[in-house]
Order: C-alpha cells, then structure tokens, then sequence
C-alpha cells in the first residue's frame, strides 16, 4: 500500500448526532457570494450497479491521492468559509447499530471499531482509475445523502466522479447493506473550480435500494455547521496505506481539534489521529461516539508518518451544499 508523501490528504469525516425525531423542512441555501454550489446528475446511475466486484474493490486505489495533488494545484482558500453564519443543526434518526468497544492490538493513534451501520467506504472512478475512500448516511429530506470529501467525488478541479456507490457497515469485503448507487454529486463551487482546500466536503444523493431509502436502511447521522472552534471529536474511516489495510473500520479520538499552522488559509482543523489514505472523507463527530452531530470529514495530512489529521470548517458554504443535496 501507498503511504502518505509531503503534504499527502488524508480522510476528513464529519458525522453529526443521531436523535430520533422528524426532519424539519430544509432551509434554502443562502447563495451569498462565494458560497455557490456545483450539481451533478449521473446520466446512467444504473451502470455502477454491477461494477464494483469485490477485485475491483480490493484494488481501488486510497482517493488521498486525489487530495494530494489538490493541494499540489494550489489548493488556495477563499474568504467566504471564514464569514461564519448562524449555527444550524440538524438531528438524525437512530441507527441500526453502534460501535461496539475498541479492537486493534496495533501500535497506532487509531483504534480497530466493529462496523456502524450508517458509516462505509465509497467506491467511484476518476481519470480511469477505481478510488475508495469513506463516507456517511446522514439526515436529510430525500432520505438517500451520504457526506464524504470533495476530493471523493470531483477532481477539484475538474470532473465528477463516475461509478460511484456507497457500502454501508463494510467489513473485511462484506457489504451487508449492499452498494448504494449515486444519481447525483454535489460540491461547493469553491472545490469544483479550483480545489480549494478550505471546502473539501462532498455529499452524493444515492437511489434506493430494495424499495428502501438509505436512512431507513442503516440509520443517518445529525449534522452541524458554523459551530464553535476547538471542539473535541471522533473520526471514523476505513484507512488503507500501511500499517492498516482498508478493510476494517478504524477511529481516533480528540478531546481538542486545534487550527492547521502549516497552511492557515484552509481555515481547517486537526485532530490527533494517524489514519491514512482510504479513510478520507469518513465522518468527524462531535462528542465521543458515532452518535454526535456530524461536523466535518477526514481531509489531509502531511507526511508519511502523520499524527495528525486535518478536516474542513463546516460553514454556511458547506451548509448550502448539504442542503442542495438534502432537498
């Protein structure tokens, strides 16, 4: 497996609380300058439905790259993720399952979890070549989102992905949810045009399956955006360079994010954890459990040997772009 070079993007994740009541109406997105968002609508969703075999998954290659040569691009950041908004917060409906305690036995930052329903890896193409990162269920009024990197669905810049599916509670090649596949991409134009680091969040709408939407299926998370700075989080992915092997779930646990002092225009933030590629795009939550509020994703990180990883501020931006998705 690829390790990490200088400057090489991790996973960001961002997951947030999972309560139990209905979903309020989705307010519109704001549209203020800067904060626009990129759509995307797969013309034939159905052709990812029998692509992804379990050799085409074993030998998809951790979308950190993709990260990577974003920031490579230039990777600059915009003043609008800095103009915080008012604090939104949407609740989740209860999963199917929870993680069950720490596993491992290896000498890491990361700990070895049992599968969370609403938590898997995504599969999609780019260029030609099969990626995997990680990615989430979360709340939301079409009750099929799933939230994972913008590097996870769109070259930034550049092309969305094709064949792109979500695997739910993915374990050592089981897919007991199945493959969910995307019928639209959304990211903040921000990435799509110039793969700016400081919005590196995407959400895929994905069609039913079996006659069930995603949330029914396995749960979905609460989320929240323009919250305060500094907070503690855990980040789930599904990390594939060594020492890890991408085929089980993994966490890291911070009780204080702190601010990105290598490049302070993407306005992100880092929490003790040395996941690595294949974990981008797993979701960050708020509090101890992947039962918090969602509040941002795996991202990037610099180094081979990394102990930290960096996920992007959830603002009014990446708000808009999670209610486009939403409705």
């Amino acid at each position: 497996m690829k390790k990490w070079k200088s400057t090489t993007a991790l996973v960001a994740a961002a997951l947030l609380a999972l309560g139990g009541s209905a979903l309020p109406s989705m307010a519109a997105p704001e549209n203020a300058p800067g904060q626009t968002v990129k759509s995307h609508v797969v013309e034939r969703p159905e052709a990812a439905a029998g692509y992804w075999t379990a050799e085409k998954m074993r030998n998809a290659i951790p979308g950190d790259i993709l990260a990577e040569r974003a920031i490579e691009r230039g990777g600059k950041a915009g003043a609008a993720q800095a103009e915080r908004g008012a604090e939104k917060k949407i609740r989740g409906a209860a999963p199917k399952a929870k993680p069950i305690g720490k596993g491992g036995g290896k000498q890491t930052i990361a700990v070895k979890e049992t599968p969370v329903s609403h938590v898997g890896k995504v599969f999609f193409t780019l260029g030609g070549q099969n990626y995997v990162c990680s990615g989430n269920s979360i709340i939301s009024s079409n009750s099929n989102t799933v939230s994972t990197a913008g590097h996870c669905l769109n070259e930034g810049p550049g092309a969305f992905a094709t064949n792109f599916v979500f695997v739910p509670a993915y374990d050592n090649g089981s897919a007991p949810y199945g493959q969910w596949v995307a019928q639209e991409l959304h990211a903040p134009s921000a990435w799509v045009n110039s793969g700016d680091m400081a919005y590196d969040t995407g959400f895929a709408v994905v069609a039913p399956l079996n006659g069930k939407n995603l949330n029914d299926a396995v749960g979905a998370s609460g989320v929240q955006f323009n919250a305060d700075r500094g907070l503690g989080y855990k980040a789930f992915g599904y990390p594939a360079a060594n020492p890890f092997n991408g085929q089980e779930l993994f966490s890291c646990l911070d009780g204080n994010s702190s601010n990105d002092p290598y490049n302070p225009q993407f306005n992100s933030q880092g929490i003790d954890c040395d996941m690595t590629g294949g974990s981008s795009g797993g979701p960050w939550f708020l509090g101890t459990g992947s039962n918090g509020y969602q509040n941002s994703v795996n991202s990037y990180g610099y180094g081979s040997n990394s102990t930290t990883m960096y996920g992007p501020y959830w603002g009014s931006t990446i708000y808009n772009t999670y209610a486009t998705a939403s409705n």
